[in-house]
C-alpha cells in the first residue's frame, strides 16, 4: 500500500484505529488471505472511502429521524382515536397477549421509570397511573420497542391504516420498521455501511401505493435498497426533501466510490424513484 503522508496516516490510525480503517482498504486487497494489495492501492483511497461512509451515515441518520418521528405520531393518532390514550394496556389488541405483557409492556414500564424527561417527571408527580397516555410514553420509548409493538399488533384495520399511510401493506411495513431500527443502529454506532451486507432484510412491496423501483431484481440486504426505502418513505414524511440532491452531491464529492459495492444496479439514475427530488 502506498502511504502518501505517513504523519497523517499515523494520526488517523491512532485516533480512528487500525481495525476500523482496515475495513475500508479490504476492497483494495488483491489477495484477502495473504493481505497483499492491488497495484497502486493507497492509504488515501481507503481514507476517502471512510470519509464517504461517514457522510453517508450522517445523511441517512438525518432522514431516518424524520421517518421515526412520523411513525410515532401516526401510531399514537390512529390507535388513540380508536381505543383511547391507554390502548397499549389493552392486551386484546395484540397477537400474543402473554408475550406482549411479559416483554413489550415490561419494556415500556422500564423506559417510563427510567426517563428523566420533564413532562414524564411532572406526570409521575401528579398521577398514580402505572403509565402515562400513549402520546407521552410513545415519545420516550426506543424506536426498537416501537417497532416490536407494531409487529405485535393483531391484524386489523388500525394496523393496516398505519401502514397504508406510508404507502405499504402492514406485512411489508413491519419488516421496514425492523430494518430501519437496524439501519439506525448501524449509523449510531459509526459502523461501516457503504458496502455492508445488512443482516436484516426487509420485504420488497409488490403493489406499492407510491413511486417505487421498477427494477425489483436488487438485493434487499445492501445500501441501495436501504436508501431506496428511505426515499420511498420520504414521499409521505417530507415531500420537499432534498435527499436525492444531497446523495448525488455526495457521490460527486467522492467519484472513486463504486456504487455497485452498495448494491446499485446499472442505470439506477433512470429509476423514477431516483429521478424525483425527494
Amino acid at each position: 500500500m502506498i502511504v502518501e503522508d505517513p504523519q497523517k496516516a499515523l494520526h488517523l490510525l491512532e485516533n480512528v484505529s487500525y481495525y476500523r480503517i482496515s475495513g475500508y482498504w479490504y476492497p483494495l486487497l488483491a489477495d484477502k488471505q495473504l493481505h497483499t494489495f492491488k497495484e497502486g492501492s493507497s492509504f488515501e483511497t481507503a481514507f476517502q472511502l471512510y470519509c464517504f461512509d461517514r457522510e453517508l451515515r450522517l445523511l441517512i441518520s438525518s432522514e431516518l429521524e424524520k421517518i421515526e418521528v412520523a411513525v410515532r405520531a401516526k401510531m399514537i393518532y390512529v390507535l388513540s382515536q380508536k381505543y383511547g390514550g391507554f390502548w397499549f394496556e389493552n392486551l386484546t389488541l395484540f397477537k400474543d397477549p402473554d408475550k406482549f405483557k411479559g416483554q413489550i409492556l415490561g419494556k415500556l414500564k422500564e423506559e417510563y421509570e427510567r426517563s428523566d424527561e420533564e413532562f414524564i417527571k411532572a406526570f409521575r408527580d401528579k398521577y398514580s397511573n402505572p403509565f402515562p397516555p400513549s402520546w407521552m410514553i410513545m415519545e420516550i420509548v426506543s424506536f426498537g420497542t416501537l417497532s416490536k409493538l407494531y409487529s405485535q399488533l393483531a391484524p386489523g384495520k388500525e394496523k393496516r391504516d398505519i401502514a397504508q399511510y406510508f404507502g405499504l401493506p402492514d406485512s411489508v411495513f413491519g419488516t421496514w420498521l425492523h430494518s430501519i431500527v437496524y439501519l439506525r443502529n448501524v449509523c449510531a454506532h459509526h459502523s461501516r455501511l457503504w458496502n455492508r451486507g445488512l443482516s436484516i432484510k426487509p420485504q420488497s412491496p409488490h403493489s406499492p401505493r407510491k413511486v417505487w423501483l421498477n427494477n425489483r431484481n436488487v438485493r434487499t440486504d445492501k445500501a441501495y435498497f436501504a436508501l431506496s426505502m428511505t426515499k420511498y418513505l420520504l414521499q409521505t414524511v417530507n415531500p420537499k426533501s432534498r435527499f436525492t440532491i444531497k446523495f448525488t452531491q455526495l457521490l460527486s464529492k467522492y467519484p472513486n466510490v463504486d456504487v455497485k459495492a452498495m448494491g446499485f444496479p446499472d442505470n439506477w439514475e433512470k429509476e423514477p424513484l431516483w429521478q424525483s427530488q425527494v
